[in-house]
């Protein structure tokens, strides 16, 4: 084995496989993925300006939600720009530096962002279940305490996944399935033993991965009963207004990235797939914001009083 690794030569650059080979196809996805990702941008960074511009947003619930928009923004822009490109190009390729850190990043955001969507669902279980309790529980330092630990189960992630692609060797193919670098069809793309890329994929997804899911099922599993005892027909209402945009959020994430890499007899090559993906890496950065605006009175509010201001500004300047 060790022979065979010594005169393996090792990849310089991989080859990308998109979506289609037919121009006219490309380019209309070209458009439908920069719309995508315009969206994306406005819709994410307007979240985090006008949290910051309006006091009354200054709560953990936006303290979380403009975190998950600053997430939501860095991985999209770590895939569909390069992406973007490559729709204009015959030939897609990417350089093994590029590669790895598309990996490290891609994975370093992708997990942040579920233990955020954690550290959102603990939020609405104190808010709902102990409100009394709410304010000393979910101090500042609370929050910045879970916001920090998420972003380091992030880096955790992502360190692995770019020591687990340090290990794997491509001598026989260096075509990716997929439109970008991820570590699952790498390890399907390696030559030699993957064993050890597999245990930490595995665990990786076992022990942080599940960690986080199972907080917001148990929040839930919390939740649900106690907005049901509620007597007050407005009471449940307010209280589910308050959950919905959330659990929304977490069953299109949870749900196309569970798709995406615990489908036993799923291949990356296969087009169901590649949508998937897409979902996971493009469409649900883009609905997020438009999910807490659309459904969130407070958003609504602050919007409108932040255009009222600038029109203000508009005619005094005019003046």
């Amino acid at each position: 084995m060790q022979l065979l690794r010594s005169n393996c030569t090792q990849v310089t650059q991989f080859s990308l496989v998109g979506f289609t080979e037919e121009p006219v196809t490309q380019g209309n996805l070209f458009l439908l993925f920069l719309l995508t990702y315009l969206v994306t941008i406005v819709g994410n960074l307007g979240i985090i300006i006008l949290i910051r511009a309006s006091p009354h947003l200054h709560s953990p619930m936006y303290y979380f939600l403009g975190n998950l928009a600053f997430v939501d923004l860095c991985s999209s822009t770590i895939i569909t720009p390069k992406m973007l490109v490559d729709l204009m190009l015959e030939k897609k390729s990417i350089a093994y530096a590029g590669c790895v850190a598309q990996v490290f990043l891609f994975d370093v955001f992708g997990m942040t962002e579920y233990y955020l969507l954690a550290s959102m669902a603990y939020d609405r279980y104190v808010a709902i279940c102990h409100p009394l309790l709410y304010p000393l529980v979910m101090s500042p330092k609370c929050c910045f305490q879970l916001v920090t630990g998420s972003y380091l189960m992030g880096l955790t992630n992502g360190v692995g996944q770019t020591i687990s692609m340090s290990t794997l060797s491509f001598c026989s193919s260096s075509t990716i399935n997929l439109f970008f670098c991820d570590i699952s069809p790498l390890i399907s793309l390696s030559t030699f033993d993957t064993t050890l890329s597999h245990i930490i994929l595995t665990t990786a997804a076992s022990l942080l991965g599940v960690s986080s899911s199972l907080v917001v099922l148990l929040s839930y599993v919390a939740i649900i009963p106690t907005i049901l005892s509620i007597n007050s027909a407005e009471g449940k209402r307010k209280a589910f207004s308050t959950c919905t945009s959330h659990l929304t959020t977490v069953s299109i994430f949870y749900g196309s990235s569970c798709f995406t890499y615990l489908n036993p007899t799923s291949d990356s090559s296969r087009g169901a797939d590649k949508w998937a993906v897409v979902l996971y890496t493009m469409v649900t950065p883009m609905l997020n914001p438009l999910i807490y605006s659309l459904r969130n009175k407070e958003v609504k509010e602050a919007l409108v009083k932040c255009g009222r201001r600038q029109m203000s500004v508009t005619v005094v300047n005019e003046k």
